[in-house]
Protein backbone atom coordinates (compact mmCIF):
# COMPACT_ATOMS: atom_id res chain seq x y z
CA UNK A 1 0.00 0.00 0.00
CA UNK A 2 1.53 3.32 -1.06
CA UNK A 3 0.49 6.52 0.72
CA UNK A 4 0.51 10.06 -0.58
CA UNK A 5 -0.45 12.69 1.97
CA UNK A 6 -1.34 16.18 0.72
CA UNK A 7 -1.04 19.13 3.09
CA UNK A 8 -3.03 22.35 2.71
CA UNK A 9 -0.52 24.63 4.44
CA UNK A 10 3.19 25.03 3.83
CA UNK A 11 5.13 25.45 7.04
CA UNK A 12 6.75 28.83 7.45
CA UNK A 13 10.50 28.56 7.17
CA UNK A 14 12.37 30.49 9.81
CA UNK A 15 14.46 33.09 7.98
CA UNK A 16 17.21 33.45 10.59
CA UNK A 17 17.62 29.68 11.06
CA UNK A 18 17.72 29.10 7.30
CA UNK A 19 20.40 31.75 6.80
CA UNK A 20 22.32 30.42 9.80
CA UNK A 21 22.42 26.94 8.23
CA UNK A 22 23.82 28.33 4.97
CA UNK A 23 26.53 30.39 6.71
CA UNK A 24 27.40 27.45 8.94
CA UNK A 25 27.88 25.09 6.00
CA UNK A 26 29.99 27.61 4.09
CA UNK A 27 32.15 28.33 7.16
CA UNK A 28 32.66 24.63 7.95
CA UNK A 29 33.76 24.06 4.34
CA UNK A 30 36.16 27.03 4.55
CA UNK A 31 37.58 25.64 7.80
CA UNK A 32 38.13 22.21 6.21
CA UNK A 33 39.79 23.74 3.13
CA UNK A 34 42.23 25.78 5.25
CA UNK A 35 42.91 22.70 7.39
CA UNK A 36 43.70 20.74 4.20
CA UNK A 37 46.06 23.50 2.99
CA UNK A 38 47.95 23.45 6.31
CA UNK A 39 48.35 19.65 6.23
CA UNK A 40 49.52 19.69 2.58
CA UNK A 41 51.71 22.79 3.16
CA UNK A 42 50.10 24.69 0.26
CA UNK A 43 51.70 28.16 -0.12
CA UNK A 44 51.40 28.85 -3.88
CA UNK A 45 48.23 30.49 -5.22
CA UNK A 46 48.73 28.55 -8.48
CA UNK A 47 48.42 25.19 -6.63
CA UNK A 48 45.58 23.05 -7.98
CA UNK A 49 43.95 22.52 -4.56
CA UNK A 50 43.43 26.30 -4.40
CA UNK A 51 42.57 26.75 -8.09
CA UNK A 52 39.92 24.02 -7.87
CA UNK A 53 37.89 25.88 -5.22
CA UNK A 54 34.81 27.84 -6.31
CA UNK A 55 35.91 31.44 -5.62
CA UNK A 56 34.09 34.77 -5.78
CA UNK A 57 36.19 37.87 -6.45
CA UNK A 58 35.22 41.57 -6.41
CA UNK A 59 37.37 43.30 -9.01
CA UNK A 60 37.56 45.37 -12.19
CA UNK A 61 37.92 43.42 -15.46
CA UNK A 62 40.74 43.90 -17.96
CA UNK A 63 40.11 44.85 -21.58
CA UNK A 64 38.48 42.07 -23.61
CA UNK A 65 39.11 39.50 -20.85
CA UNK A 66 35.43 38.74 -20.17
CA UNK A 67 34.30 39.59 -23.73
CA UNK A 68 36.23 36.52 -24.92
CA UNK A 69 34.49 34.37 -22.33
CA UNK A 70 30.87 35.50 -22.48
CA UNK A 71 28.47 37.94 -24.14
CA UNK A 72 28.41 41.28 -22.33
CA UNK A 73 24.67 41.89 -22.07
CA UNK A 74 24.32 44.76 -19.59
CA UNK A 75 25.97 48.20 -19.33
CA UNK A 76 27.57 47.34 -15.97
CA UNK A 77 29.27 44.33 -17.57
CA UNK A 78 30.87 46.57 -20.21
CA UNK A 79 31.99 49.27 -17.73
CA UNK A 80 35.74 48.76 -17.21
CA UNK A 81 35.86 51.11 -14.21
CA UNK A 82 33.18 49.31 -12.23
CA UNK A 83 33.84 46.56 -9.68
CA UNK A 84 32.04 43.32 -10.50
CA UNK A 85 31.47 39.92 -8.86
CA UNK A 86 33.40 37.29 -10.84
CA UNK A 87 33.21 33.53 -10.20
CA UNK A 88 36.33 31.46 -10.84
CA UNK A 89 37.05 27.74 -10.76
CA UNK A 90 40.31 26.48 -12.33
CA UNK A 91 40.27 28.21 -15.77
CA UNK A 92 36.48 28.74 -15.95
CA UNK A 93 35.23 32.15 -14.94
CA UNK A 94 32.25 34.41 -15.60
CA UNK A 95 30.15 37.18 -14.03
CA UNK A 96 27.77 36.34 -11.21
CA UNK A 97 24.29 36.29 -12.83
CA UNK A 98 22.16 37.73 -9.99
CA UNK A 99 19.22 35.35 -10.36
CA UNK A 100 17.05 35.51 -7.21
CA UNK A 101 17.48 32.17 -5.41
CA UNK A 102 15.62 33.02 -2.19
CA UNK A 103 16.36 31.68 1.25
CA UNK A 104 16.62 28.03 0.25
CA UNK A 105 19.16 25.76 1.93
CA UNK A 106 22.55 24.96 0.43
CA UNK A 107 24.31 21.63 0.13
CA UNK A 108 27.01 20.44 2.49
CA UNK A 109 30.19 20.81 0.40
CA UNK A 110 32.19 17.55 0.45
CA UNK A 111 35.15 16.31 -1.68
CA UNK A 112 32.61 14.60 -4.00
CA UNK A 113 30.68 17.87 -4.41
CA UNK A 114 33.92 19.73 -5.24
CA UNK A 115 34.86 17.06 -7.80
CA UNK A 116 31.41 17.34 -9.43
CA UNK A 117 31.67 21.17 -9.48
CA UNK A 118 35.01 20.96 -11.32
CA UNK A 119 33.63 18.48 -13.88
CA UNK A 120 30.50 20.54 -14.59
CA UNK A 121 32.31 23.90 -14.84
CA UNK A 122 34.94 22.38 -17.14
CA UNK A 123 32.11 20.95 -19.27
CA UNK A 124 30.75 24.51 -19.61
CA UNK A 125 34.28 25.70 -20.42
CA UNK A 126 34.47 23.17 -23.27
CA UNK A 127 30.92 24.09 -24.45
CA UNK A 128 29.56 20.70 -23.49
CA UNK A 129 26.80 19.40 -21.22
CA UNK A 130 27.35 17.78 -17.83
CA UNK A 131 26.30 14.21 -16.99
CA UNK A 132 26.55 13.15 -13.31
CA UNK A 133 25.80 9.40 -13.12
CA UNK A 134 25.38 7.02 -10.19
CA UNK A 135 22.86 5.24 -7.97
CA UNK A 136 19.84 6.96 -6.39
CA UNK A 137 20.44 9.26 -3.44
CA UNK A 138 24.04 10.28 -4.21
CA UNK A 139 23.27 13.97 -4.86
CA UNK A 140 23.45 14.20 -8.67
CA UNK A 141 20.47 16.54 -9.17
CA UNK A 142 21.03 18.48 -5.92
CA UNK A 143 24.69 19.20 -6.78
CA UNK A 144 23.68 20.57 -10.20
CA UNK A 145 20.99 22.76 -8.58
CA UNK A 146 23.43 23.96 -5.91
CA UNK A 147 26.05 24.97 -8.49
CA UNK A 148 23.31 26.93 -10.29
CA UNK A 149 22.48 28.74 -7.04
CA UNK A 150 26.17 29.48 -6.46
CA UNK A 151 26.59 31.19 -9.86
CA UNK A 152 23.18 32.92 -9.61
CA UNK A 153 21.41 31.15 -12.49
CA UNK A 154 17.92 29.59 -12.60
CA UNK A 155 17.96 25.77 -12.81
CA UNK A 156 14.87 24.07 -14.24
CA UNK A 157 14.58 20.36 -13.36
CA UNK A 158 12.67 18.02 -15.68
CA UNK A 159 11.78 14.46 -14.64
CA UNK A 160 12.11 12.54 -17.89
CA UNK A 161 9.79 9.70 -18.86
CA UNK A 162 9.10 7.48 -21.87
CA UNK A 163 6.19 9.79 -22.79
CA UNK A 164 8.58 12.54 -23.91
CA UNK A 165 8.73 13.13 -27.68
CA UNK A 166 11.25 15.06 -29.77
CA UNK A 167 8.69 17.90 -30.05
CA UNK A 168 8.40 18.31 -26.25
CA UNK A 169 12.20 18.20 -25.93
CA UNK A 170 12.53 20.83 -28.70
CA UNK A 171 10.16 23.16 -26.81
CA UNK A 172 12.24 22.75 -23.65
CA UNK A 173 15.55 23.41 -25.45
CA UNK A 174 14.11 26.51 -27.16
CA UNK A 175 12.95 27.91 -23.81
CA UNK A 176 16.29 27.25 -22.11
CA UNK A 177 18.30 28.72 -25.00
CA UNK A 178 16.31 31.95 -25.06
CA UNK A 179 16.18 32.44 -21.27
CA UNK A 180 19.77 31.38 -20.57
CA UNK A 181 18.64 29.00 -17.81
CA UNK A 182 20.21 25.68 -16.95
CA UNK A 183 18.17 22.56 -17.67
CA UNK A 184 18.66 19.48 -15.48
CA UNK A 185 17.10 16.37 -17.05
CA UNK A 186 16.56 13.81 -14.30
CA UNK A 187 16.54 10.09 -15.27
CA UNK A 188 17.47 11.10 -18.83
CA UNK A 189 17.94 7.49 -19.95
CA UNK A 190 14.22 6.75 -19.42
CA UNK A 191 13.50 8.55 -22.72
CA UNK A 192 13.03 6.10 -25.62
CA UNK A 193 15.98 5.50 -27.96
CA UNK A 194 14.12 6.90 -31.00
CA UNK A 195 13.65 10.27 -29.25
CA UNK A 196 17.25 10.33 -27.95
CA UNK A 197 18.59 10.07 -31.51
CA UNK A 198 16.80 13.32 -32.44
CA UNK A 199 17.70 14.96 -29.08
CA UNK A 200 21.41 14.57 -29.89
CA UNK A 201 20.90 16.69 -33.05
CA UNK A 202 18.92 19.31 -31.10
CA UNK A 203 21.56 19.62 -28.33
CA UNK A 204 24.38 19.75 -30.90
CA UNK A 205 22.73 22.65 -32.79
CA UNK A 206 22.57 24.70 -29.55
CA UNK A 207 26.16 23.86 -28.52
CA UNK A 208 27.48 24.65 -32.04
CA UNK A 209 25.76 28.07 -31.88
CA UNK A 210 27.41 28.68 -28.48
CA UNK A 211 30.85 27.79 -29.88
CA UNK A 212 30.34 30.23 -32.76
CA UNK A 213 29.13 32.92 -30.28
CA UNK A 214 25.90 33.52 -32.21
CA UNK A 215 23.19 35.78 -30.78
CA UNK A 216 20.51 34.29 -33.11
CA UNK A 217 20.58 30.79 -34.58
CA UNK A 218 18.38 28.34 -36.49
CA UNK A 219 16.72 25.65 -34.36
CA UNK A 220 14.17 23.19 -35.81
CA UNK A 221 13.50 25.59 -38.75
CA UNK A 222 12.91 28.53 -36.38
CA UNK A 223 15.19 31.54 -35.82
CA UNK A 224 15.57 32.03 -32.06
CA UNK A 225 17.78 34.16 -29.79
CA UNK A 226 20.53 32.56 -27.74
CA UNK A 227 21.73 33.52 -24.26
CA UNK A 228 25.21 32.14 -23.62
CA UNK A 229 24.53 31.27 -19.97
CA UNK A 230 22.45 28.25 -21.08
CA UNK A 231 23.61 24.83 -19.86
CA UNK A 232 22.36 21.25 -20.27
CA UNK A 233 22.83 18.63 -17.55
CA UNK A 234 21.58 15.05 -17.48
CA UNK A 235 21.47 12.66 -14.52
CA UNK A 236 21.18 8.90 -14.86
CA UNK A 237 20.82 5.74 -12.80
CA UNK A 238 22.61 3.13 -14.93
CA UNK A 239 21.29 -0.44 -14.85
CA UNK A 240 17.80 0.30 -13.51
CA UNK A 241 14.63 -1.19 -15.05
CA UNK A 242 13.20 0.64 -18.06
CA UNK A 243 16.47 2.42 -18.97
CA UNK A 244 17.99 2.84 -22.42
CA UNK A 245 21.64 3.07 -23.45
CA UNK A 246 22.51 6.57 -24.71
CA UNK A 247 23.55 6.79 -28.40
CA UNK A 248 27.28 7.41 -28.90
CA UNK A 249 26.73 10.75 -30.68
CA UNK A 250 24.73 11.96 -27.64
CA UNK A 251 27.33 10.72 -25.11
CA UNK A 252 30.00 12.73 -26.95
CA UNK A 253 28.15 16.00 -26.15
CA UNK A 254 28.21 15.49 -22.38
CA UNK A 255 31.07 15.31 -19.88
CA UNK A 256 30.38 12.49 -17.42
CA UNK A 257 31.02 12.52 -13.67
CA UNK A 258 30.71 9.39 -11.52
CA UNK A 259 28.87 9.96 -8.23
CA UNK A 260 28.71 6.59 -6.50
CA UNK A 261 29.39 6.96 -2.77
CA UNK A 262 28.44 10.25 -1.04
CA UNK A 263 30.65 11.49 1.82
CA UNK A 264 28.21 10.69 4.61
CA UNK A 265 30.26 11.69 7.69
CA UNK A 266 30.71 15.41 6.81
CA UNK A 267 27.07 15.59 5.64
CA UNK A 268 25.86 14.09 8.93
CA UNK A 269 28.15 16.35 10.96
CA UNK A 270 26.91 19.50 9.22
CA UNK A 271 23.25 18.55 9.52
CA UNK A 272 23.60 17.65 13.21
CA UNK A 273 25.27 21.03 13.82
CA UNK A 274 22.38 22.72 11.97
CA UNK A 275 19.91 20.91 14.23
CA UNK A 276 21.73 22.21 17.33
CA UNK A 277 23.87 19.21 18.40
CA UNK A 278 27.12 20.21 20.15
CA UNK A 279 28.98 16.87 19.83
CA UNK A 280 28.15 16.61 16.11
CA UNK A 281 31.46 15.09 14.95
CA UNK A 282 31.37 12.05 17.29
CA UNK A 283 27.64 11.50 16.76
CA UNK A 284 28.06 11.66 12.96
CA UNK A 285 30.67 8.87 13.06
CA UNK A 286 28.36 6.70 15.20
CA UNK A 287 25.42 7.42 12.90
CA UNK A 288 27.28 6.46 9.69
CA UNK A 289 28.89 3.41 11.36
CA UNK A 290 25.43 2.13 12.37
CA UNK A 291 24.09 2.47 8.82
CA UNK A 292 27.22 0.86 7.28
CA UNK A 293 26.98 -2.10 9.68
CA UNK A 294 23.21 -2.40 9.12
CA UNK A 295 23.78 -2.55 5.37
CA UNK A 296 26.40 -5.28 5.84
CA UNK A 297 24.86 -7.42 8.61
CA UNK A 298 21.08 -7.17 8.19
CA UNK A 299 19.19 -9.25 5.62
CA UNK A 300 18.78 -7.82 2.12
CA UNK A 301 15.16 -6.63 2.13
CA UNK A 302 13.84 -4.66 -0.86
CA UNK A 303 12.37 -1.93 1.34
CA UNK A 304 15.56 -1.32 3.38
CA UNK A 305 17.25 1.98 2.59
CA UNK A 306 20.51 2.88 4.33
CA UNK A 307 21.37 5.69 1.91
CA UNK A 308 21.56 9.47 2.05
CA UNK A 309 17.82 10.15 1.80
CA UNK A 310 17.06 7.86 4.75
CA UNK A 311 19.83 9.52 6.77
CA UNK A 312 18.37 12.99 6.15
CA UNK A 313 14.93 11.88 7.37
CA UNK A 314 16.35 10.54 10.65
CA UNK A 315 18.43 13.71 11.15
CA UNK A 316 15.30 15.84 10.79
CA UNK A 317 13.57 13.62 13.36
CA UNK A 318 16.58 13.95 15.70
CA UNK A 319 16.46 17.75 15.35
CA UNK A 320 12.75 17.72 16.22
CA UNK A 321 13.49 15.69 19.39
CA UNK A 322 16.38 18.02 20.26
CA UNK A 323 14.14 21.09 20.08
CA UNK A 324 11.39 19.43 22.12
CA UNK A 325 13.86 18.33 24.86
CA UNK A 326 16.85 20.74 24.72
CA UNK A 327 18.19 19.66 28.14
CA UNK A 328 18.47 15.93 27.31
CA UNK A 329 21.89 14.31 26.79
CA UNK A 330 22.69 14.11 23.05
CA UNK A 331 23.80 10.44 22.87
CA UNK A 332 20.52 8.91 24.14
CA UNK A 333 18.56 11.49 22.15
CA UNK A 334 20.15 10.41 18.84
CA UNK A 335 19.85 6.76 19.87
CA UNK A 336 16.11 7.25 20.42
CA UNK A 337 15.71 8.87 16.98
CA UNK A 338 17.64 6.05 15.27
CA UNK A 339 15.74 3.33 17.09
CA UNK A 340 12.22 4.74 16.89
CA UNK A 341 12.49 5.78 13.24
CA UNK A 342 14.09 2.58 11.93
CA UNK A 343 12.40 -0.14 13.99
CA UNK A 344 9.05 0.02 12.11
CA UNK A 345 10.71 -1.00 8.82
CA UNK A 346 12.99 -3.75 10.21
CA UNK A 347 11.74 -7.33 9.86
CA UNK A 348 11.43 -9.49 13.00
CA UNK A 349 14.58 -11.60 12.38
CA UNK A 350 16.77 -8.48 12.02
CA UNK A 351 15.52 -6.63 15.11
CA UNK A 352 17.87 -8.31 17.68
CA UNK A 353 20.90 -7.53 15.45
CA UNK A 354 19.90 -3.88 15.02
CA UNK A 355 19.27 -3.46 18.77
CA UNK A 356 22.70 -4.97 19.59
CA UNK A 357 24.39 -2.59 17.12
CA UNK A 358 22.68 0.35 18.82
CA UNK A 359 23.74 -0.89 22.27
CA UNK A 360 27.37 -1.29 21.11
CA UNK A 361 27.51 2.23 19.62
CA UNK A 362 25.64 3.90 22.51
CA UNK A 363 26.74 1.83 25.56
CA UNK A 364 24.84 2.39 28.79
CA UNK A 365 21.94 4.21 27.14
CA UNK A 366 18.40 2.91 26.68
CA UNK A 367 16.02 5.89 26.52
CA UNK A 368 12.30 5.08 26.69
CA UNK A 369 10.40 5.30 23.42
CA UNK A 370 8.48 8.54 23.04
CA UNK A 371 4.93 7.31 22.42
CA UNK A 372 1.86 9.53 22.13
CA UNK A 373 -0.11 7.89 24.98
CA UNK A 374 -3.36 9.72 24.15
CA UNK A 375 -3.22 8.63 20.52
CA UNK A 376 -2.44 5.03 21.47
CA UNK A 377 -5.38 4.96 23.90
CA UNK A 378 -7.66 6.35 21.18
CA UNK A 379 -6.38 3.76 18.68
CA UNK A 380 -7.27 0.95 21.10
CA UNK A 381 -10.81 2.35 21.51
CA UNK A 382 -11.23 2.70 17.71
CA UNK A 383 -10.00 -0.89 17.20
CA UNK A 384 -12.57 -2.19 19.69
CA UNK A 385 -15.32 -0.11 18.02
CA UNK A 386 -14.49 -1.84 14.72
CA UNK A 387 -15.04 -5.23 16.37
CA UNK A 388 -11.30 -6.04 16.35
CA UNK A 389 -8.93 -7.15 19.10
CA UNK A 390 -6.61 -4.24 20.20
CA UNK A 391 -3.49 -6.42 20.13
CA UNK A 392 -0.29 -4.64 21.26
CA UNK A 393 1.72 -5.10 18.04
CA UNK A 394 -1.22 -4.01 15.86
CA UNK A 395 -1.74 -0.81 17.89
CA UNK A 396 2.03 -0.13 17.80
CA UNK A 397 2.05 -0.36 13.98
CA UNK A 398 -0.84 2.14 13.76
CA UNK A 399 1.10 4.55 16.04
CA UNK A 400 4.26 4.08 13.93
CA UNK A 401 2.33 4.85 10.74
CA UNK A 402 1.05 8.12 12.26
CA UNK A 403 4.62 9.03 13.34
CA UNK A 404 6.03 8.37 9.86
CA UNK A 405 3.32 10.52 8.25
CA UNK A 406 4.44 13.40 10.48
CA UNK A 407 7.89 13.47 8.84
CA UNK A 408 7.13 12.05 5.38
CA UNK A 409 4.55 12.91 2.73
CA UNK A 410 4.73 9.37 1.34
CA UNK A 411 5.32 5.95 2.84
CA UNK A 412 4.94 2.24 2.08
CA UNK A 413 2.99 -0.23 4.20
CA UNK A 414 4.66 -3.53 3.32
CA UNK A 415 3.85 -7.13 4.27
CA UNK A 416 2.48 -10.46 3.00
CA UNK A 417 -1.25 -10.91 2.25
CA UNK A 418 -3.43 -10.99 5.37
CA UNK A 419 -0.96 -9.10 7.60
CA UNK A 420 -3.49 -6.26 8.31
CA UNK A 421 -1.93 -3.62 6.02
CA UNK A 422 -5.30 -2.19 4.95
CA UNK A 423 -6.79 -2.50 8.46
CA UNK A 424 -3.86 -0.51 9.91
CA UNK A 425 -4.38 2.58 7.72
CA UNK A 426 -8.17 2.37 8.01
CA UNK A 427 -7.89 2.24 11.81
CA UNK A 428 -5.62 5.29 11.79
CA UNK A 429 -8.10 7.12 9.52
CA UNK A 430 -10.99 6.36 11.90
CA UNK A 431 -8.85 7.46 14.88
CA UNK A 432 -8.08 10.83 13.26
CA UNK A 433 -11.77 11.36 12.58
CA UNK A 434 -12.68 10.44 16.17
CA UNK A 435 -10.27 13.01 17.64
CA UNK A 436 -11.76 15.74 15.41
CA UNK A 437 -9.25 15.82 12.53
CA UNK A 438 -11.25 15.68 9.30
CA UNK A 439 -9.91 13.14 6.81
CA UNK A 440 -10.75 11.99 3.29
CA UNK A 441 -9.03 9.36 1.17
CA UNK A 442 -9.16 7.83 -2.30
CA UNK A 443 -8.17 4.21 -2.94
CA UNK A 444 -6.74 3.23 -6.34
CA UNK A 445 -5.49 -0.09 -7.70
CA UNK A 446 -2.46 1.10 -9.74
CA UNK A 447 -2.16 -2.02 -11.91
CA UNK A 448 -5.85 -2.02 -12.89
CA UNK A 449 -5.10 0.71 -15.48
CA UNK A 450 -2.22 1.46 -17.83
CA UNK A 451 0.57 3.88 -16.87
CA UNK A 452 -0.88 6.56 -19.20
CA UNK A 453 -4.35 6.18 -17.66
CA UNK A 454 -2.86 6.39 -14.15
CA UNK A 455 -0.72 9.52 -14.62
CA UNK A 456 -2.19 11.25 -17.69
CA UNK A 457 -0.72 11.71 -21.16
CA UNK A 458 -0.35 14.01 -24.18
CA UNK A 459 -2.48 13.19 -27.22
CA UNK A 460 -1.06 13.39 -30.76
CA UNK A 461 -2.73 16.79 -31.12
CA UNK A 462 -0.61 17.89 -28.09
CA UNK A 463 -3.57 18.12 -25.69
CA UNK A 464 -3.25 16.97 -22.09
CA UNK A 465 -5.53 14.17 -20.89
CA UNK A 466 -5.84 13.78 -17.11
CA UNK A 467 -5.02 10.46 -15.52
CA UNK A 468 -6.51 8.97 -12.37
CA UNK A 469 -3.77 10.31 -10.05
CA UNK A 470 -3.53 13.79 -11.59
CA UNK A 471 -7.32 14.11 -11.33
CA UNK A 472 -7.30 13.08 -7.64
CA UNK A 473 -4.43 15.44 -6.81
CA UNK A 474 -6.14 18.37 -8.55
CA UNK A 475 -9.33 17.70 -6.60
CA UNK A 476 -7.37 17.57 -3.31
CA UNK A 477 -5.50 20.78 -4.09
CA UNK A 478 -8.53 22.78 -5.27
CA UNK A 479 -10.95 21.27 -2.72
CA UNK A 480 -13.26 19.93 -5.41
CA UNK A 481 -15.83 17.10 -5.26
CA UNK A 482 -15.61 15.42 -1.82
CA UNK A 483 -12.54 17.37 -0.63
CA UNK A 484 -12.89 20.44 1.61
CA UNK A 485 -10.53 23.08 3.00
CA UNK A 486 -11.29 22.00 6.58
CA UNK A 487 -9.85 18.50 6.01
CA UNK A 488 -6.54 18.09 7.85
CA UNK A 489 -5.58 14.86 6.05
CA UNK A 490 -6.06 14.03 2.36
CA UNK A 491 -4.70 10.62 1.40
CA UNK A 492 -4.22 8.85 -1.90
CA UNK A 493 -3.81 5.12 -1.29
CA UNK A 494 -2.32 3.01 -4.08
CA UNK A 495 -3.30 -0.51 -3.07
CA UNK A 496 -1.42 -3.07 -5.10
CA UNK A 497 1.93 -4.59 -6.04
CA UNK A 498 4.89 -2.25 -6.51
CA UNK A 499 5.97 -2.37 -10.15
CA UNK A 500 8.76 -0.32 -11.83
CA UNK A 501 6.37 0.54 -14.67
CA UNK A 502 4.20 2.80 -12.48
CA UNK A 503 6.34 3.51 -9.40
CA UNK A 504 9.10 5.14 -11.51
CA UNK A 505 6.74 7.81 -12.86
CA UNK A 506 5.76 8.98 -9.35
CA UNK A 507 8.91 11.13 -9.49
CA UNK A 508 7.26 13.30 -12.12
Amino acid sequence: VFFFQAEDGIRDFCLSRGLGDVFKRQDVHSRDVVDKFVKQKVIDKEAFVWQSQLKFTWEKTKDNEMAQRQMLRFPWEKDKERFKCIIKMVDWFRFYSFEYVGNCGRLVITPLTDRCYITLTQALNLTMGGAPAGPAGTGKTETTKDLGRAVGLPVVVFNCSDQMTYQTMAQIFMGLSQSGSWGCFDEFNRISIEVLSVVSTQVKSVLDALKEKKAIFSFMEDQISLSDTVGFFITMNPGYAGRTELPENLKALFRSCAMVVPDLVPICENMLMSEGFLTARDLARKFVTLYDLSRALLSKQKHYDWGLRAIKSVLRQAGKLKRSEPGMNEDPLLMRALRDFNMPKIVTDDKPIFVRLLEDLFPGHNPPAKVNADLKKQIMQTTKAQGLLPEEMFCLKVVQLSEILEVRHCCFVIGPPGSAKTTIWKTLAETFRFIGQELEYETVSPKAVTSDELFGYMTKSREWRDGVLSNIMRNQLKNQEKYKETQVHKWTILDGDIDPEWIESLNT
